[in-house]
């Protein structure tokens, strides 16, 4: 048996034996004040004596032990569901399920782990050991009392619960999607804002949320109407037995001791029974987010590992790419066309084409992130397929197209490419990156804005440079790193990168044809194939893409 199934275990018998110690402290306390008004001797009322005191003492360590290890367990069981979660999302292809919704998925739903047994079972296995024992009680002291009792803890523990949840599960149907729309509503808000400003659609926008809010808020209002029915109903049971033990002892001449004995029971048995209504409302919400969450995991991976990877070849990288094809789906055009290239170590070679020419989807095939619907990619002579993903992103990675600055330092940005890099490391990246003046004046403990929103697009691609230049792979790719610059910084940065990149084998992406006089071999795609390869001046001279697009270059900057 595993630890987390020790510990849950644990917490289930500390919950059910606190919930049965209140049951032994109200029975043994009722025994003592109805016994002790008949003034027997003391040595008759020792053992309730001790019995109250050990029930009181019981009950809190229990209580506290419960507490300790359920808790514990529901923690662990979240952080296991995000981790689950977050293993799936890495080598899964594009989300069906993005922004607000999937970071509700990722937040909210994960915390059903821990309502699950917080909420849900520990509570069941308490009620269900509590009411038990009372019945058992009952059939002892005065058995034509155990059917009322029974009737009453069914109705109140498994009935209302029963009736509470079917409701929720409809409910829960359109509370989900109308918390997820709300989100969504707010992200847009805060992350548009300037948008929305910009073209006076901010109260259309204001508008919507708030009739969204307004939606969410009537599903809640009723959800609350029902827990609160549920709870009164719970109550009213709980009376309604109450008086019935108590009517069933007078008809059948019970003594005082008995008929208070078991009605001060019977009252504190429905103390864990009635909290089932809401746990049975939760338990709905529950199950729908752990269902949701299997949406997400269920998501097929982007590619298929092998089942016994290979090792990663030794010597200095050669990458050949040989008739690629790549499909981004079923029923659309090839993104790839029957792509052959060859990288030899130290060659650095730029891919050129109009947009969606298939640029980025060579980088996503070399780095594993698609899989190829035919052709081979081989590294060293073994197809990349035999490799563990990671083993291939060791060899092969870079600069992606989208770069993200996380919410951290810049140091702690910087070591997401080298977690054990030394201050030597990082001042040197920065360094061939161009970037030190901006480090120096910005400092290395400057918490930079999540997704790069405090740094400008120049020092956002520089930095992400910088840090594939720390990771330093064996093949470098770079994909568009001048993307969205001005001209000037564009022809800094490209002019930067490829000093940077002298002698180290790198795949470069660009629509930008300044400074390629300097790379080896220069690949034009378009429409997903191959439609020229050569050198600069080679390209300059011959009819197509390259050179009309060299052409429009120069007239626009004067060349």
């Amino acid at each position: 048996m595993s630890r987390v199934n020790r510990r849950l275990l644990l917490a289930a018998a500390a919950g059910a034996a606190a919930e049965l110690a209140g049951l032994g402290l109200i029975g043994s306390a009722a025994w003592l004040i109805t016994r002790a008004a008949g003034r027997p001797e003391l040595a008759a009322l020792s053992v309730a004596i001790v019995g109250v005191r050990a029930f009181a003492t019981g009950k809190g360590v229990l209580r506290y032990g419960e507490r300790l290890a359920g808790h514990d367990v529901a923690l662990r069981a979240q952080a296991t569901a995000r981790e689950r979660l977050y293993r799936a999302l890495i080598p899964a292809g594009p989300p069906a399920h993005r922004g607000a919704d999937l970071l509700s998925r990722m937040v909210d739903d994960t915390e059903a782990a821990q309502d699950l047994l917080v909420r849900c079972l520990l509570p069941a296995v308490a009620a269900l050991a509590t009411g038990l024992a009372a019945v058992v009680l009952a059939l002892f002291a005065l058995p034509a009392a155990a059917p009322a009792l029974l009737a009453g803890l069914v109705t109140a523990g498994v009935l209302i619960p029963g009736v509470t949840a079917a409701a929720a599960r409809r409910r829960s149907a359109r509370i989900a999607p109308a918390r997820a729309e709300l989100a969504a509503r707010v992200a847009d808000l805060v992350h548009g804002a300037a948008d929305l400003a910009a073209y006076g659609a901010g109260d259309r926008a204001l508008a919507a949320c708030a009739e969204a809010d307004t939606r969410l808020a009537a599903l809640e209002r009723r959800r609350a109407r029902a827990g609160a029915t549920a709870s009164g109903l719970g109550t009213l049971v709980q009376g309604a037995t109450v008086s019935a033990v108590v009517l069933i002892a007078t008809a059948s001449g019970a003594g005082p001791v008995v008929t208070a004995v078991l009605t001060l029971t019977t009252l504190v048995s429905f103390e864990p029974v009635l909290p089932m209504a809401a746990a049975g409302e939760r338990l709905t919400g529950v199950l729908a987010a752990l269902r949701r969450l299997r949406e997400v995991r269920a998501a097929p991976p982007a590619v298929t590992e092998p089942a016994r990877p290979v090792p990663v070849p030794e010597g200095p990288p050669t990458v050949e790419i040989d008739n690629l094809v790549v499909r981004h789906g079923p029923d659309r055009p090839p993104a790839l066309d029957g792509v052959s290239l060859t990288l030899t170590p130290g060659r650095r070679v730029a891919l050129v084409g109009p947009s969606g020419a298939g640029k980025s989807t060579l980088l996503s095939a070399l780095m594993r992130l698609v899989e190829p619907e035919s052709g081979t990619i081989r590294l060293n002579g073994v197809e990349i397929g035999a490799l563990s993903s990671d083993d291939v992103r060791r060899v092969m990675t870079g600069l992606t197209q989208d770069p993200y600055v996380f919410q951290t330092s810049l140091r702690d940005n910087l070591r997401l490419a080298g977690p054990e890099a030394g201050e030597h490391e990082l001042a040197e990246a920065v360094r061939r990156a161009r970037l030190e003046r901006w480090v120096e004046r910005t400092g290395w403990d400057t918490v930079l804005g999540e997704d790069g929103r405090t740094v400008s697009g120049g020092q956002l691609q520089r930095l992400a440079l910088a840090r594939a230049l720390l990771n330093d792979p064996p093949v470098l790719l770079l994909d568009e790193p001048a993307e969205s610059l001005d001209e000037e910084t564009a022809d800094a940065l490209m002019a930067d990168l490829l000093d940077a990149t002298h002698g180290h084998t790198t795949l470069l992406v660009t629509h930008r044809l300044r400074g390629l006089e300097g790379v080896d071999e220069i690949v034009v795609l378009e429409n997903g194939a191959v439609a020229q390869r050569g050198t600069h001046e080679e390209l300059v001279r011959a009819p197509g893409y390259y050179r009309d697009l060299w052409r429009s270059e120069a007239l626009t900057s004067g060349r």
